[in-house]
């Protein structure tokens, strides 16, 4: 009997050693849970790290791209333009020293330094060296209206006119009237006028245009053009839909003074899908700031004060340094492609400047085009700051109309409601003062997936059972022992041990994931949040800086009521003409 309490007490050693060996392990493997939850969470922080570091890799690829391309585009269009340019000194190369001698021509006999001959030498050189361009027979009849052969210059006027009759009216034109002859000035522009259509006007039509409205034509020849131009706006008003096609006309002429909105409201730009939407009502109220301060520069410049024949010397510059039409196509990509380089590459930018002078490279286009081409696109249509005035004026009540539509359409495309989507939130707010509201939605979303996302993280019956029924296998396992059933015992005790430690394991592992779940959904809750807030705050600004710029409409509608037409002709109280203007016609 000694002997048998000898092996029960030795079992009983063992299995106190052992169970204290097994809670070792217990303990360490706590230890390395612990550490690998450190590591998880590293393992997580880093992630995110790597993510970021995608995406700006993402951005910075994006760029690189953009770069090389533009880079590329940039390439392309230095090649189109050497090309184009080559193409052009090739073909019409001699144009350039023809245009250069015309005015050279006028000034030298002013001076009277150069002697006839070397003039009239010089002229008949160039009209061998260009062959069929109309201004060389023309420069030919002016050498020799200078040396006062008659003959010579009627026949060389016969030519230029056979060539291009509408060019050279207005060349002898505004050469007479630069002589001082009147009358001959007047039949020139007379000429010009009646092989004018107003709906299929010669682009250089805006030549008569600016010599009118900058009062270098004379009293007498202000009344011709003034019937003229008189004549042409009935005739247009007169035909159905003219209302109409001038406000679709001058809207997209405002239009075109939109700036892009690059800047601000970055919240809204990245989560908010009405963003396109509010990025063009917002562009439309700036619009109204752009447009006011473009009509005020024009009516705020001084007009020109040189003398007469430095005014007309620049304005028959402009004709004759003025493409022809047969160069149309190679100016226009020449255009096109300077455009690239100018805004290094960005082909979009390109094209949209390419858009707003396009009309100006037509070869034709009716009266009202043509007064919309002097207003907005001085820079392509080369005509004075006088010209500008007039046009603005005499169109006053077109671009009015345009303008109002403008407004209105622009108005009718507030949104209601902003939408708000961060991730798999997708809610809408009136003015951004319904944070509360929405923070407690976005809780509530993040609730429902923090609890789905918890749901298959517990403890199953299994592991439950473990607990208990591990326990009991071993106290089963020591009274066995007890009762001399040592190896029976033992194996029960160790099973049952190997159950409580399998549940103690795994949930310890689910603790951690449910840990790491709710810290992740803690975050996603709190950076979501944040965003909200922030968005909601840009909604506030974006309501108020809109209501401010639209406010600006009202400013631009009243300084169209101060423009008068007529008080941006000059000599206008020399004159018996009348210019009927849209507030007379258009009703």
């Amino acid at each position: 009997m000694p002997e048998a309490t000898y092996d029960v007490s030795n079992a009983l050693h063992n299995i106190n050693r052992n169970l204290a060996t097994v809670n070792d392990n217990v303990v360490e493997t706590s230890k390395m849970l612990d550490i690998v939850h450190g590591v998880v969470n590293n393992v997580d922080s880093n992630l995110k790290v790597v993510y970021d570091e995608i995406e700006q890799l993402a951005r910075d690829f994006h760029d690189y791209v953009q770069k090389a391309e533009y880079q590329h585009n940039v390439s392309l269009a230095e090649t189109r333009l050497v090309k184009i340019r080559q193409e052009l000194e090739t073909k019409y190369g001699y144009y350039a020293e023809t245009r250069r001698t015309i005015v050279g021509v006028l000034q030298a006999d002013d001076l009277e330094i150069v002697r006839k001959d070397t003039i009239t030498n010089a002229t008949e050189e160039l009209m061998i060296s260009a062959p069929g361009y109309w201004l060389a027979p023309a420069l030919v009849a002016l050498a020799a209206w200078i040396n006062d052969n008659k003959e010579l210059a009627d026949r060389a006027v016969k030519e230029a006119i056979r060539r291009n009759d509408e060019k050279t009216s207005l060349l002898f034109a505004l050469i007479c009237r630069r002589a001082d002859r009147k009358t001959a000035s007047i039949k020139w522009v007379q000429r010009y006028l009646a092989n004018q259509n107003e709906e299929y006007l010669d682009r250089n039509a805006v030549i008569i245009l600016d010599a009118f409205a900058s009062g270098l034509l004379g009293t007498d020849t202000e009344g011709v053009v003034a019937k003229q131009l008189d004549d042409w706006m009935t005739r247009l008003q007169e035909k159905a839909g003219f209302v109409e096609q001038q406000t679709i006309q001058w809207s997209d002429a405002i239009n075109l003074k939109r700036n892009p909105l690059t800047d601000g409201f970055e919240y809204l730009r990245k989560y908010s899908k009405t963003w396109p939407k509010l990025q063009y009502i917002m562009e439309g109220a700036i619009l109204h700031a752009n447009i006011l301060s473009y009509f005020e520069n024009i009516f705020n410049q001084q007009s020109s004060h040189s003398a007469l024949k430095e005014q007309l010397d620049d304005i028959l510059t402009s004709l004759v340094t003025e493409f022809d039409d047969e160069e149309l196509p190679l100016r226009r990509d020449e255009r096109l492609n300077q455009y690239i380089l100018n805004y290094a590459g960005d082909l979009s930018r390109a094209r949209q400047s390419m858009q707003i002078d396009q009309t100006a490279f037509d070869i034709h286009r009716d009266f009202t085009q043509l007064l919309t081409d002097a207003a907005m696109k001085p820079e392509v249509s080369n005509v004075s700051v006088s010209t500008q005035k007039f046009a603005v004026a005499l169109s006053r009540d077109w671009i009015a109309n345009a303008y109002n539509d403008v407004v209105a359409n622009n108005r009718m495309q507030i949104p209601d409601v902003i939408e708000i989507n961060v991730e798999n939130f997708n809610e809408v707010t009136r003015d951004g003062r319904d944070e509360a509201d929405l923070i407690e939605k976005w809780s509530s979303i993040v609730q429902t997936e923090k609890e789905s996302a918890l749901a298959p993280h517990t403890i199953n019956a299994f592991q439950k059972f473990c607990l208990i029924g591990g326990s009991v296998i071993g106290v089963v396992g020591l009274i066995a022992c007890i009762a001399s059933q040592v190896f029976l015992g033992i194996i029960a005790v160790v099973a049952g041990s190997g159950m409580v430690i399998n549940h103690f394991t795994k949930k310890k592992a689910v603790q951690i994931r449910r840990q790491h779940i709710e810290s992740q959904l803690e975050t996603k809750f709190n950076d979501g949040a944040q965003i909200i807030r922030a968005a909601l705050a840009e909604v506030v600004d974006f309501r108020a800086q809109f209501a401010e710029k639209d406010g600006m409409s009202q400013a631009v509608v009243d300084f169209l009521e101060r423009v008068k037409p007529e008080q941006y002709v000059k000599k206008l109280s020399d004159s018996t003409r009348r210019i009927k203007t849209d507030k007379e016609n258009v009703k």
